[in-house]
């Protein structure tokens, strides 16, 4: 999720930045009952070195 996805917050209005979109979702995945990884739980997930 990022602004290499869309560049759009919602209609018409441009995102201002990747945070934005982030924050937008985690909002919605802890709505429907999901978890999110934590920055060290998603570079565990991906093979990205600390």
């Amino acid at each position: 999720t990022g602004l290499e996805d869309t560049i759009y917050y919602g209609k018409g209005e441009l995102a201002q930045g990747n945070a934005q979109l982030v924050k937008r979702m985690v909002r919605i995945a802890k709505e429907i009952g999901k978890e999110v990884a934590t920055v060290d739980e998603a570079k565990e997930i991906l093979g990205i070195k600390k």
